[in-house]
Parts: structure tokens; C-alpha cells; sequence
């Protein structure tokens, strides 16, 4: 495969409250806000679409190099997980390569979306303005009928503005582009199960 297959890569961490967010909100909102602006629909790479039998890790990084920008999803949890760090580590090895996101050519190829915390967040993470979706930041389906979910589309229409024009900014593919060794998959130990101890004699 060469050249660019997708638009948009969504990064973000399954903990939380964030990927139900992500299924029951944002990813068919985005999707057809992005189809509103410009011809053909932009391509969104989201994992929860991935072909079956595929290799996830493998999958998720040849995704990545043949996407044009990368929409980060911010979360505390977004920076404990390797995973993560890895594609943002990335896309960012990406923008230096280029002279993106430098005081030269301050653009650069990750949208950072903020959906929740911000005050834990690495000072780094700081320093690149983010699009604020905290307000907005309800998972449950439920949300789609209240009032505040009309507020929510026009937010996300005018992400879509801005992305589509950002992507139309993006160089051309190469075959080069960096992609930061994935870590090993993290295993949490699962705790031991409590031992009951028989009530003393009365």
C-alpha cells in the first residue's frame, strides 16, 4: 500500500467514558459534518472499524502512516497508555520531519480535541491549542434528545470546517514516514480473590 488512505485517524484511550462517546456521538456526527463541507466525504480511520481478522497493533500503526491528520481525544488515561504515546509520539517524530509544529511553520498534524481533565494533563501537553468538547463530553444515547445536543452538532460542524481545512495543508505521502516502535501490551495483574475467614464462636 502506498500513498494516503484515510483523512482522519482518531487516537484516543478506551478507558473511561470516552470510546462510548466516541461510538454513540461523535464518530457518525463528524462523519457526516465532514460530508456537509466538502466532495468526497473524508475517510476517518477509527479502531472500532477495523477488518476482522486482522492484527490490531500492525493495523493500527499501517493506519496511522497513511493518514493524513491525526485527531487526538484527551483524556488523563490518553498519557498512561502506551498505545497512545506511540501514535502520538508518531505523528509528532512525523511533524519534525517536516518543520511542522515548529516556530517556522507553527501548524501541525495532530488536532488535539479536549474531553475531559486538562488540569493533570504533562505541561508539554499544554502548549497546543486544543478544540474544548468537555461541554459536551455525555455518552449515553440519552443525550440526543435534549436541547444540548443541537449545541453539540454545531461544534462539530465547525470542527469539520477546520479540518477540512487543515487536511488540504497536508504534503504529500511518503513512503518514510516514522512510526515509534509500539511498546509491549501492558498486562494488569488481576487482583486475588478475597479469602473469607469463618465468623469466630460466639
Amino acid at each position: 500500500m502506498s500513498g494516503y488512505e484515510f483523512d482522519f485517524f482518531i487516537s484516543y484511550s478506551r478507558e473511561g467514558n470516552v470510546q462510548k462517546w466516541l461510538l454513540n456521538h461523535f464518530y457518525n456526527k463528524l462523519k457526516d459534518c465532514l460530508a456537509d463541507e466538502c466532495a468526497p466525504a473524508p475517510r476517518i480511520y477509527m479502531d472500532r472499524h477495523m477488518p476482522k481478522a486482522v492484527e490490531w497493533a500492525h493495523n493500527l500503526q499501517t493506519s496511522l502512516r497513511h493518514s493524513k491528520i491525526m485527531i487526538q481525544v484527551m483524556t488523563p488515561s490518553y498519557y498512561r497508555s502506551g498505545w497512545c504515546m506511540s501514535e502520538l509520539d508518531s505523528m509528532r517524530a512525523r511533524e519534525e520531519m517536516l518543520g511542522f509544529a515548529s516556530a517556522k511553520i507553527p501548524q501541525g498534524l495532530i488536532y488535539p480535541i479536549l474531553f475531559s481533565d486538562s488540569e493533570n494533563f504533562p505541561e508539554t501537553e499544554r502548549m497546543r491549542k486544543w478544540h474544548d468538547f468537555k461541554e459536551f463530553a455525555h455518552p449515553d444515547p440519552v443525550y440526543q434528545q435534549t436541547v444540548d445536543y443541537i449545541h453539540f452538532h454545531k461544534e462539530v460542524k465547525q470542527l469539520a470546517r477546520d479540518l477540512v481545512e487543515l487536511v488540504e495543508q497536508v504534503p504529500a505521502w511518503q513512503e518514510d514516514w516514522p512510526i515509534v516502535e509500539r511498546p509491549d501490551p501492558i498486562v494488569t495483574p488481576r487482583p486475588p480473590l478475597p479469602r473469607f475467614k469463618p465468623c469466630p464462636e460466639p
